[in-house]
This record gives C-alpha cells, sequence and structure tokens, in this order.
C-alpha cells in the first residue's frame, strides 16, 4: 500500500488540523469502490484517488503503524514451590553444554527442560524434546509450579551488574531498567519494528517447533526504544518491595515488580504509541513468532487482529539508558592452510596502518589499546601465536566498499569482515555464514589463548559498537554482519511467561 502511494510523487502532507485524524474527507476515502472491492481490486482503485486523498490516506497509516503494547497475565513460578535462581535461566542460546546440566540438577523444574530439553536415542515423533517441553508445561500448570496471575499487568525489570573483564569499569556498577509487556508482532515492512542483524534458518526451525509444540513464549524479545525525557521509567518508579528477586551465575541481580495498576500501565501504553523498536537480542524468537502468527492466521482463515498469536513478550528498554551495554564479539579463526603471520601482515598493509605490538600482550593491555586507538576511528588488534599487530587508520578502498553504505563503512566489524576476513584471509561471505572457519568469543583472554596454544591461526579484538550506529543502521534498513553486537547481561527466561492458549 505505502509504496503504491509514494510512487504517485505525493511530496508533503496534509495539515493534521483539518480532521481529527489529520486528513480531510474520512468518508470520501473510506467509502470508495476500491475499498468494497474483492482484495486484488484495492491497489487498481488507488489510481481514482486525488493527491490530497492519498496523503490523507498515508498519514492514516502511518497513525495506525505505532507500538502497541498490552498487559498480560503472566504465568510465574510459584515462590512458594521453587526457588526462582533454581528455575530461570540463560536465554536457550546462551545455554552451554555444560550449563544444560547445571540446569538439570538445579531443580526437576528447571525451564531448561523446556527451552533447550536433552535430545535422547529414542526420539521421534512422538517423544522428543518439544513433545516433552509441551508435557513438561502441561504438568507444572496441573501441579501449582506455575500459576498465573490473576489481574493483566506489565513488568519491571531492573538489571544490576559489573562490566565483564577486562574493562577499565570492572568496578562501577551499571544499572538497566526496562519493563516486559506483550508486544505487537508487526512485518519489518510496517516500519515499527526495526532489526539490526540477519537470522539464520536452523536456529528458527528449532524454536518454531518449541512454539507449536507448547504453545507459549519463555523468554521475552529484548526491544530498544527511544525516551530521552525518562517519562516510562518514572511512571513505574516503585518504593515497594520487588515480586521478584535472584541473582544470577554471572553476579547479575535481576528485581521484577508486577504492575497491575490500571492508570499506571495506560500511561506506559500511551507514551509508547509514538515509540519505533529496534530488536537488541532474540532476532531469531522474534521472526519465529512472525511465521508462527501467520501460520495461525492460515489456518484459521483469520486476518489481523488481537488474537493471542498476534502478540509477543518483549522486555522494552530505553536506548539512552545508561546502564545500556554492548560488549565486543571477538573473531577467531581456524583451518586456514598454509597460514603465515608475514602473509597475513602484508596483506592487512593494503587496507590499514600495520604496528607490531608485544606478543605477549595481555588481555588488559588488549582492550586499553583499542580503546586508545578507537577515539580516532577503526583500530582492530590481530593476534597470531607469537606475534600481535594492531590495524588502524584504514586506507582508501572503495572497490571492497561498493556494495556497503558509508554508514556502514566506519563500522570495525564491516572493515574487518570485507578486508581482512574476505580479502586478506580469503574466507567467503557463506563461510563466515556458515561459521565454517570463524568463531564468535566475548572473552579476550580465550581468544587469545585460543592462537598462543595453537589451536587457531589469528583472534581478531575489537571495541563494541556503539549504541547510535547500532540505531542509525536499523532505522535505515539495514542490517550488521552476525554476532556485531553483544548486549550484556543477558534477559533472563521464566521470569514470565506468556500462554497462547
Amino acid at each position: 500500500m505505502l509504496a503504491h502511494v509514494a510512487a504517485s510523487g505525493v511530496k508533503s502532507l496534509s495539515s493534521p488540523r483539518l480532521t481529527p485524524f489529520g486528513f480531510p474527507s474520512w468518508e470520501k476515502v473510506g467509502c470508495r469502490a476500491a475499498w468494497r472491492g474483492k482484495r486484488g481490486e484495492i491497489l487498481n482503485g488507488f489510481s481514482n484517488l486525488n493527491r490530497t486523498e492519498i496523503a490523507g490516506l498515508v498519514q492514516f497509516v502511518g497513525f495506525l503503524l505505532m507500538a502497541h503494547i498490552e498487559p498480560f497475565r503472566a504465568f510465574r513460578f510459584d515462590a512458594t514451590r521453587v526457588a526462582l535462581a533454581e528455575v530461570a535461566t540463560q536465554p536457550y542460546d546462551k545455554i552451554t553444554p555444560t550449563m544444560q546440566d547445571r540446569y538439570y540438577a538445579a531443580s526437576p523444574y528447571n525451564l531448561v527442560k523446556i527451552i533447550l530439553g536433552k535430545r535422547q536415542t529414542s526420539d521421534g515423533p512422538e517423544n522428543n524434546p518439544y513433545t516433552r517441553a509441551a508435557k513438561s508445561f502441561r504438568e507444572w500448570r496441573q501441579e501449582g509450579i506455575l500459576r498465573q496471575d490473576a489481574e493483566p499487568s506489565i513488568y519491571r525489570y531492573v538489571q544490576r551488574f559489573a562490566a565483564p573483564s577486562p574493562s577499565t569499569n570492572d568496578a562501577l556498577q551499571f544499572e538497566r531498567q526496562g519493563f516486559i509487556a506483550l508486544g505487537k508482532i508487526e512485518d519489518y515492512s510496517a516500519g515499527v519494528v526495526f532489526r539490526h542483524e540477519q537470522t539464520l534458518a536452523k536456529p528458527k526451525a528449532d524454536r518454531l517447533d518449541l512454539l507449536r509444540a507448547t504453545r507459549a513464549h519463555f523468554g521475552q524479545i529484548f526491544m530498544l526504544y527511544s525516551d530521552p525525557g525518562d517519562g516510562i521509567e518514572q511512571a513505574l518508579a516503585s518504593a515497594d518491595s520487588p515480586t521478584m528477586e535472584m541473582t544470577d551465575e554471572y553476579g547479575v541481580s535481576h528485581r521484577v515488580w508486577r504492575v497491575s495498576d490500571s492508570r499506571s500501565i495506560e500511561t506506559v501504553r500511551n507514551k509508547m504509541r509514538d515509540k519505533k523498536l529496534i530488536i537488541a537480542d532474540g532476532h531469531h524468537r522474534y521472526e519465529t513468532a512472525l511465521t508462527y502468527r501467520n501460520e495461525r492466521r492460515a489456518a484459521e482463515n483469520e486476518g489481523p487482529g488481537l488474537a493471542p498469536r498476534e502478540f509477543v513478550m518483549m522486555t522494552f528498554v530505553k536506548m539512552e539508558s545508561p546502564g545500556l551495554l554492548i560488549l565486543p564479539t571477538h573473531r577467531v579463526i581456524r583451518g586456514l592452510p598454509n597460514f603465515s603471520a608475514d602473509d597475513f601482515r602484508a596483506s592487512a598493509a593494503k587496507f590499514f596502518t600495520v604496528d607490531e605490538a608485544d606478543h605477549s600482550v595481555s588481555p588488559e593491555r588488549v582492550s586499553s589499546m583499542l580503546r586508545q586507538a578507537g577515539q580516532t576511528g577503526t583500530a582492530i588488534v590481530a593476534a597470531i601465536r607469537d606475534r600481535v599487530f594492531l590495524l588502524s587508520r584504514p586506507k582508501n578502498s572503495e572497490e571492497v566498499f561498493k556494495n556497503v553504505s558509508v554508514r556502514q563503512q566506519g563500522l570495525d566489524v564491516v572493515q574487518l569482515h570485507k578486508c581482512l576476513l574476505e580479502q586478506a584471509l580469503g574466507i567467503s561471505e557463506a563461510a563466515i555464514r556458515d561459521q565454517t572457519n570463524v568463531s564468535y568469543i566475548r572473552d579476550a583472554g580465550e581468544a587469545l589463548h585460543s592462537v598462543r596454544s595453537g589451536e587457531a591461526n589469528v583472534a581478531f579484538l575489537m571495541n563494541p559498537v556503539r549504541m547510535e550506529q547500532v540505531r542509525d543502521i536499523a532505522f535505515a534498513g539495514e542490517v550488521l554482519p552476525q554476532k556485531s553486537t553483544d548486549f550484556y547481561p543477558k534477559l533472563l527466561s521464566g521470569l514470565t511467561i506468556y500462554a497462547l492458549e
């Protein structure tokens, strides 16, 4: 619809003072024959609209396409039956096999049994991790382990944490505030929800199987919105004791307050109406919810509405928050035949100024080098078994970036992928996407160890992407290379659960 309207050449919109909806002649626009015809006739009918009517239509559609949030009656673990710290987990894609074992041992009701259940040799169509997840969810509700809140609520969510080392902020405590609510699922083309990363098919297929089986959401999509005036956080502020509280395995404090006061909820809903949302974490789960919504619409022969499938559980955090911490994700390269430090340096010198550093440099020193060099632009540290290079001051590489937007060319991660991984090392985009030679590591010390032990050819360490860079790229409709951002800490799964049925 919007594409057809844009093609008409409209340059400006009518004054919003003309009618309450911001355009004239609502009856005239709404009662055109095109709106009464069959689906295939609608677009053809737009050719009969004059320029003023088209401008009004654009404004009305824009008026409708806004963030839509709702309170909900969450299922929560009964604190008299189980300890929250023994049943809540990190997001499914951050759970290692060791963590999975630890969660299984912590409690027979640990959420890992639902969101990342162990596979068995006897698995088949009738008995598999997804059917067992649905069975556990059903039984836990029947047993009263999970109880549903009596009133529709939103849930204020506050995390307190220290930055992971190495960092100059090690001694500082951060606080990140947000709130959990239902958010309406929107197609990206609607211009309400924006992504900043590509997704992969395999993780989405896994999450879709779980959603089909359980018909519930157990973790939240991490959403960012802009609120420089702090109006939403102020509306949710409370001196009361939290409804839920725990400290996770990383020392992060998680506190949640249930907010059921209708006036507070409506204040938040109203303040969110004009917001555009950026997915920080949870791209795969968001697109899974979108696919499931479309499946259910088709199966039930229904269009858009306010059915439970139209919503997914989200945590909303303002992007101006001083507690919004983004960590770098370092790249470790393995399995390159005939890799040579001298050849790599010569190739890298085509794209950067290359300075050699002490090969025994510590993770803390690497972080300091990156921060200092990054003040004037791109800075990347390349660590090899017995050599370390600082790559900075990029050289002109128009041919390499001919299909890359200007706003992305200045990103360290894009410079790394285009100049070093693809050009200097000859790793294809497909190999990068499939992680054939590339693995992703948060901890700088672990990345350095991988090359010093001979397990890897080279490790690339970077500064983190800045929030304003994520914002500008997402709102421009572009995406970053995979694993470009690491928002810390993660949102716990199992604090609230949204059941569709």
